[in-house]
């Protein structure tokens, strides 16, 4: 069968873990599939438990990190090489900034068959300055010709790398959305909401307003405290809020709340009983529980890939109130799963929340509306035929005498055993040097 080998940045919590550990077990037995990681930064969650519980195993390049480090790079970049030259994939797919860099230079030089990159999210906004900017988008370009294809994972995205940052031609980008396992979230919901809630103390009649992610300057959570401090004026101690998730801006978070008189609670103070408007609880790794618990999540980011808490909020049928950025409007229904508001707009953010802590009904209309909107979008099973479709349509462009699996036409998959022993053993891989 062919073989994959997908790299990725690191196995930090957030969509992209999901979804290379989706592609590498579900691809299986049509496809072989290696995963390959850098390492974690200090600060940030490990989101191995993922991989665990799927039973993949990944291996780490010990040098590979999300910092440009010419003195770790260059050793990352010759392990990727030693690791295609042992593997011999037909395809390697790569996943983020870091690892889209290394690893489509090592599988180019190596000679591998078809090379793909997959854009999580991307850094030609809101991230540096205009010459950093500059830097990043023309080694994109040039990574994008040696690309079989770009994978962008919302048509907004596609739109920006295509047409505005001007990437690659547009024909050459090809959406796949992203895929999970949105089951937990609608289990068990009733128990869920009552443990989460009995755990921070959350009385019945109040709203909990959650914001679930990396704490990080992109996210922008300093609009979320600004217009929080507004919601709290208006309704009191009605309004609990949840900053779900760590990183490195907590610190300064934390100043911005204080600086507001937003009262604070961490974690151990609010299970100990302390009722603050606004607790930090670090990472929760049940984070379904956390979800069922909440009664509106909240995203005020300066710019997103495909933001995953708001799938994930949908799928637990929950209100939203979000920026209007990247991919956001791809993944919500504006006015029937979420109010969406222009970016940096703390006064719009803050009337957005306060509709719906004072209107039950809006919150039900949206939360109704919600799993319904996300379910087939967004599942594992939809995102592993989609890759497999594409992997299919590339080897049948790059190897002669390939025979795919899926009618191309149709997009129907031909039963495994009719294209397996054509495939096994297929290794067309030769080293440029």
């Amino acid at each position: 069968m062919p073989r994959i080998l997908r790299i990725i940045n690191r196995l930090n919590l957030g969509g992209p873990t999901f979804n290379v550990a989706y592609l590498t077990k579900h691809l299986h037995p049509q496809f072989e599939t290696l995963l390959v990681s850098g390492m974690i930064d200090n600060g940030e969650e490990s989101s191995e438990f993922i991989l665990d519980d799927l039973g993949v195993k990944p291996r780490y390049i010990n040098n590979m990190y999300r910092d440009i480090n010419p003195l770790k790079d260059l050793p990352a970049y010759r392990q990727l090489k030693q690791i295609i030259r042992e593997y011999r994939p037909d395809i390697v797919h790569t996943h983020a900034a870091k690892a889209g860099t290394l690893g489509r230079l090592a599988a180019y030089d190596c000679g591998v068959p078809v090379i793909l990159h997959t854009f999580h999210g991307h850094v030609f906004h809101s991230y540096f300055g205009a010459l950093k900017t500059r830097m990043f988008l023309e080694i994109e370009r040039a990574l994008a010709k040696i690309s079989s294809r770009i994978v962008a994972i919302s048509p907004q995205q596609k739109h920006e790398l295509g047409n505005i940052y001007n990437i690659c031609s547009p024909d050459k980008i090809q959406v796949v959305p992203l895929g999970f396992d949105l089951n937990r979230f609608q289990d068990n919901q009733i128990n869920k909401r009552i443990d989460f809630r009995a755990r921070y103390h959350i009385a019945d009649n109040e709203v909990a307003i959650g914001i679930v992610g990396r704490l990080v300057p992109i996210k922008n959570h300093g609009l979320f405290l600004q217009a929080l401090q507004q919601v709290i004026a208006q309704y009191g101690s009605k309004v609990r809020a949840f900053v779900i998730g760590d990183g490195e801006e907590r610190n300064n978070i934390e100043q911005l709340a204080q600086q507001l008189n937003i009262a604070t609670a961490t974690h151990e103070q609010a299970v100990a009983g302390y009722r603050a408007a606004l607790t930090f609880t670090s990472w929760i790794k049940e984070v379904d529980e956390a979800y069922a618990g909440l009664d509106v999540v909240a995203l005020s980011s300066l710019n997103e890939g495909t933001p995953v808490s708001l799938i994930e909020a949908q799928a637990a049928g929950k209100a939203i109130v979000s920026t209007q950025v990247g991919g956001v409007a791809d993944v919500v229904s504006s006015g029937k799963t979420a109010l969406l508001v222009p970016s940096n707009d703390t006064n719009a953010f803050a009337n957005a929340l306060a509709k719906l802590v004072g209107n039950e009904g809006l919150r039900r209309k949206l939360s109704k509306n919600a799993p319904a909107h996300v379910e087939e979008r967004y599942s594992y099973r939809r995102l592993t035929n989609d890759m497999a479709h594409l992997y299919d349509q590339l080897l049948h462009e790059k190897v002669p005498h390939y025979t795919p699996a899926y009618d191309l036409q149709t997009s129907k998959q031909i039963p495994v055993f009719q294209t397996m022993p054509q495939v096994a053993g297929f290794r067309p891989m030769v080293s440029r040097k």
